[in-house]
């Protein structure tokens, strides 16, 4: 199986924010490791180096000004890739970065480049792409969404089975905050999303549900859980009663 792993701010930070948190990125690469020692194809596109570059530069919460931000995200990439290394490079495999836009998705021409790159590592069998959007460059993961939108484009365009949005909640809740299981129609929930966020997190539930609606739609089995929670990845690739599960019209029995 092909699966998209996405990794937002709000699960790699540590609790106050201003740097990154190590055991988080040690036990989620320990779980996406154990993924591909099962033999499936692994991509983890990965937030966090905003918050990686803010003690750098001397700041103690993520700063309002735009181009401050992207100061932050050029320092704090190194960063976040030097853990990933580290933490998958203790599992045998090795880390490969590609930082996109939304351009280098939507052109024809790019786009085909990009799956070919995939492509490429994921055959290696022992390589996991870390992807990120050009955050020095670009700015629409730090203005909208904290890499949800990206990461579904990047499901698309790589073919994935699966798309997993690991985030701060164990899944969408209902109004009374329980989770729901399942749900086969992305916009009959569209109410449930709540507009708060985590102080380091860009998207929101509002924002991963309009990038569970883009994958699903292409026909990509996708779903939301806790990144906090360890084993709540197995748990979801296995088809356990964890997250939430959002189903397209052709795995519905």
């Amino acid at each position: 199986m092909r699966i998209v792993l996405k990794f937002g701010s709000g699960i790699l930070a540590s609790e106050k924010g201003n740097t990154l948190d190590r055991k988080q990125f040690a036990r989620l690469s320990k779980e996406v490791a154990a993924l591909v020692a099962a033999g499936h194809q692994c991509m983890v596109v990965s937030s966090g180096a905003v918050a990686a570059g803010l003690r750098s530069l001397g700041l103690k919460a993520r700063p309002e000004d735009l181009a401050l931000r992207q100061a932050c995200a050029a320092v704090g990439q190194s960063k976040v890739m030097a853990l990933y290394d580290e933490c998958f490079g203790a599992h045998g495999l090795q880390v490969a970065q590609l930082l996109l836009t939304h351009g280098d998705v939507d052109s024809r021409t790019r786009s085909e480049n990009v799956r070919t790159t995939l492509n490429c590592l994921l055959e290696r069998g022992n390589v996991v792409p870390i992807i990120n959007e050009n955050d020095s460059v670009a700015t629409e993961e730090l203005k909208f969404g904290d890499n949800d939108r990206l990461s579904a484009e990047v499901a698309i365009l790589a073919r994935a089975d699966m798309l997993l949005l690991l985030t701060s909640v164990e899944g969408l809740l209902d109004a009374k905050g329980r989770r729901v299981p399942e749900v086969a129609d992305v916009d009959a929930v569209a109410g449930l999303a709540r507009a708060d966020k985590g102080k380091l997190s860009v998207g929101g539930m509002v924002s991963k549900l309009q990038a569970v609606k883009l994958a699903v739609g292409a026909g990509i089995l996708t779903a939301i859980g806790s990144g906090r929670k360890a084993g709540q990845i197995a748990g979801i690739v296995a088809g356990r009663d964890a997250g939430t599960r959002f189903v397209p019209v052709e795995h519905l029995s």
